[in-house]
């Protein structure tokens, strides 16, 4: 604009300041959005787009939304991946000179949104900070509502976008030092990239405990972006706690998809998951805890043995556990309570919360003391139940407090004398208004006048139109017509007021001065209740394993030091809990110290990937140390899983492609160790038969002579079942299926042995496809079993030298013409650019070309 108002011009100055961000400009009690973000904030928001100066040659595009109901739209706007700046009136309109000063007070981001409601409760919402040296990056990982705050050092490109995904986070700070080709692959991956603040002093916490200066910048330049965005108090975030993802069992991103460990590749939900099955958990500190325990399992034995032991002392001890659920049902998240106390966002309600969870942990510790094991006392001893919090908030706050803090009713009565008498002198005037009441009533036989009040007029007294005629003009003073009232008052009246309203607001003052240093008192007392939280959110995950392992007949696993896996009735838990334990046809798994491979033959659809998935979640929850699915369970501790699922069972509907099965197969190739667990369904598939069927031998013996893991590995190439006459470390099993009645039935159970067909066309009979072409179906297959030699038999004969092996051997024999026309044919064919049916047809031309010959 060519020239602008003095409020215009304080806008775009401090949205100057954040061209990044949605700026939420407050005017009373609207937050306006001006320009460019009011036309895109419309779209967004629904909101109706209106201008300002509408006479104007340039009109100012404007929407606003209501400042009670802001946080509604400012959560949208952050979901759909924008910042938004707040920006606040500092001073009260009426008593500023001249413009009302504003500044922005917050900017709320991805990464630093704070839980909104009970269906996220449960989850972590984790902002990053990413820096490197050139040979190495430091990661750290902040979660602002509870203020946890954990860094780790990492070497590959890979890692960190493994890391990232894991923790599934939202935006990630980044400094100058990080390659931009790894800032694009995290935007591919919807990450917001946003820049470290070098301006802004980043927030004390304590880093004495890192290692390198590599993990302190890292704290550092997430700290500073917090400090720049947040601009209020953080005292409850935790010193930084160095982890190394080495130092658990690794599971990376894909193979956590792949297994569903936390979310239903179908509905992205937790219904259908690990998690879901083994989340008991009642509160949700403790609902977070379990999920980083399953992407964290352990891999020291003695640690894990450590918690199987807590879990089968509360398996064994029902009464005792159920009061312990019982007193944990009414405990709040204290971690957040922690945090709003320190953001300044708690109110009374807030506090009652941390309260009543306070009144628990006597009985809590009760239980404790009831249990006998000695790793109880350790968790005992964080137990503080801070008693000095619960009693302050106790006497300072009634039982059922206001949701705002400052409109009174907060406090309760006899803790502050001040307060007390302010509110003596509020209750003497209402009595003085009901007497006043009464008395105007008789004086002017007027029965319906009533006193009222409103933040415009006072007190006023209200008299019907049909009673004007008796209103005494000497005294009343009018003050506003209505339709069908008039309200006047009163010299007394007005006198009176102004004791009333001068009562009400230094009582408001003062109630909300006092919350304040109730709060301030509470904050000083943050480290004791994170550490109670901390101890608390474990034993809320430890009694929900020992009740999912009760409730579904889990067993302890034991573990060995000489690589052997065996699994006697193991179940799928999410499969299981599906169709119900009756249904379900639980299988063993065995494989000793001389089985690295179980090579995994049968019909598609016969339970395969879940038998491959099922040995997977077995692991995860033995070393989370919960009990597992199965009636005995012998494990070695393993160190890393990986899994190449295919699409065959419509768990990722189809969405996999050659490159990435090739791409993941290699990552498992690459870094697996022999203590490693591997799961390949049906590798090699997307390519040619051929090609398929020499990459997965090549993959299986590369696996057997050289990483030597616990490897499943499904397949349709019956061609490679060969391969347990060549290599020592295989074994073939196979999944049961038999013909009744001339129908596929599924047995569901592994057995011993290579399957002894694939059963491909019953399948597809299953699936319904028309008679005429599954018979046709049956005819091409016959024929090509009597020509086609097997693959892995001549896969495995090495030839002599490294010219190309003949097609046919002829020797000296004659050739027959046919037979000639048909290699020349054949050689001259480009089967790579050939649909399988149009190779299928040729073969089978050939033939009939062949026998006619042969008949001549």
């Amino acid at each position: 604009m060519a020239a602008k108002t003095a409020m215009m011009a304080q806008y775009q100055k401090i949205k100057d300041q954040y061209p990044d961000a949605f700026l939420f400009y407050r005017i009373g009690d609207f937050y306006e959005l001006f320009n460019d973000d009011a036309v895109k904030g419309a779209q967004l928001l629904e909101l109706t787009l209106t201008a300002r100066n509408h006479n104007a040659e340039h009109p100012i595009p404007m929407c606003g939304v209501p400042h009670q109901s802001a946080q509604t739209y400012i959560d949208v706007l952050v979901d759909k991946g924008y910042k938004v700046a707040l920006c606040e009136q500092l001073e009260d309109p009426k008593q500023a000179q001249g413009m009302v000063k504003r500044a922005v007070v917050q900017v709320i981001t991805p990464g630093t949104q704070l839980e909104r409601n009970s269906k996220t409760a449960k989850n972590n919402n984790y902002l990053t900070g990413l820096t490197s040296d050139g040979q190495h990056f430091g990661l750290g990982a902040l979660d602002l509502s509870t203020g946890e705050l954990q860094v780790c050092q990492l070497t590959a490109t890979f890692e960190v976008l493994n890391e990232v995904a894991n923790l599934n986070s939202k935006e990630i700070v980044v400094d100058e030092t990080v390659p931009k080709e790894l800032l694009t692959q995290l935007k591919q991956m919807g990450v917001m990239i946003s820049y470290a603040d070098k301006e802004a002093d980043p927030i004390p916490v304590e880093t004495s405990t890192l290692q390198t200066e590599l993990l302190r910048q890292a704290v550092q330049v997430l700290l500073a972006y917090v400090a720049a965005t947040q601009k209020r108090s953080l005292s409850h975030i935790q010193p930084a706690v160095q982890y190394q993802p080495s130092a658990y069992l690794k599971i990376d991103h894909n193979s956590q998809a792949n297994l569903e460990l936390m979310h239903n590749i179908r509905t992205g939900k937790k219904s259908g998951t690990l998690l879901g099955v083994v989340d008991d958990t009642k509160t949700a500190m403790g609902g977070r805890k379990l999920k980083q325990w399953l992407e964290r399992p352990l891999l020291q034995r003695k640690q894990i043995e450590v918690r199987q032991t807590l879990v089968q002392e509360l398996l064994d001890h029902y009464y005792e556990r159920n009061e312990l659920r019982e007193a944990l049902v009414s405990v709040y998240d204290l971690e957040r309570l922690a945090g709003r106390i320190s953001l300044g966002g708690v109110n009374g309600r807030d506090l009652i919360q941390l309260q009543t969870s306070l009144t628990q942990i006597p009985k809590i510790k009760h239980v404790l003391n009831e249990l006998e094991q000695a790793q109880f006392q350790k968790i005992l001893q964080r137990l503080d139940d801070c008693h000095d919090v619960q009693t302050a908030i106790q006497v300072a706050i009634v039982a059922e407090p206001p949701i705002s803090v400052t409109d009174g009713g907060l406090i309760k009565p006899g803790y502050s004398e001040k307060l007390d008498q302010y509110r003596d002198a509020m209750q003497h005037g209402r009595q003085w208004l009901a007497e006043l009441e009464q008395q105007e009533r008789a004086a002017t036989g007027i029965n319906n006048l009533k006193i009222k009040y409103n933040r415009v007029f006072g007190y006023f007294i209200e008299i019907s139109k049909v009673n004007l005629t008796k209103v005494p003009t000497d005294r009343y003073e009018r003050v506003q017509t209505l339709t069908n009232a008039e309200r006047f008052t009163t010299p007394a009246l007005k006198e009176k007021e102004s004791l009333i309203l001068e009562a009400q607001e230094k009582s408001r003052t003062l109630e909300y001065d006092l919350f304040t240093k109730l709060r301030d008192q509470i904050k000083l007392e943050i480290p004791r209740v994170q550490k109670l939280a901390g101890a608390v959110s474990e034993l809320d995950v430890l009694q929900s394993f020992a009740t999912i392992s009760e409730q579904h007949q889990f067993a302890r696993p034991q573990f060995n030091d000489q690589e052997t896996l065996q699994i006697n009735n193991g179940r799928h838990p999410v499969v299981e809990e599906v169709l119900g334990a009756q249904q379900y046809v639980p299988n063993d798994v065995v494989m000793g110290p001389e089985t690295a491979i179980l090579l995994i033959t049968g019909p598609n659809m016969s339970g395969k990937s879940t038998y491959m998935r099922q040995l997977a979640l077995i692991v995860i929850l033995a070393q989370v140390g919960c009990f597992v699915p199965a009636e005995t369970a012998t494990l070695p501790i393993f160190d890393q899983v990986f899994t190449r699922i295919g699409a065959a069972d419509d768990l990722i509907s189809g969405k996999s492609t050659f490159m990435v099965e090739m791409k993941e197969a290699n990552q498992a190739i690459q870094l697996a160790t022999r203590h490693s667990l591997i799961l390949f369904d049906e590798l090699g598939r997307g390519t040619s038969t051929y090609d398929g069927v020499a990459l997965a031998q090549a993959i299986i013996e590369y696996i057997h002579n050289h990483v030597h893991a616990k490897t499943l590995f499904s397949t349709h190439y019956h061609e490679l079942t060969d391969l347990a006459n060549h290599l020592p470390q295989l074994q073939n099993v196979h999944v049961g299926a038999v013909e009744k009645d001339d129908q596929l039935v599924f047995l569901h159970k592994i057995l011993p042995g290579p399957a002894d067909k694939s059963y491909g066309i019953n399948v597809a009979k299953l699936a319904g496809l028309p008679s005429p072409l599954l018979q046709r179906a049956q005819v091409i297959l016959n024929q090509l079993e009597q020509e086609q030699p097997g693959v892995a038999q001549a896969a495995n004969q090495a030839p002599a030298s490294d010219q190309q092996l003949p097609l046919f051997e002829i020797g000296d024999q004659q050739v027959n013409p046919a037979v000639q026309q048909v290699v020349q044919q054949l050689k001259q064919l480009d089967l790579m650019a050939k649909s399988p049916l149009f190779v299928m047809q040729q073969v089978h031309e050939w033939q009939q070309q062949l026998q006619k010959k042969d008949g001549d």
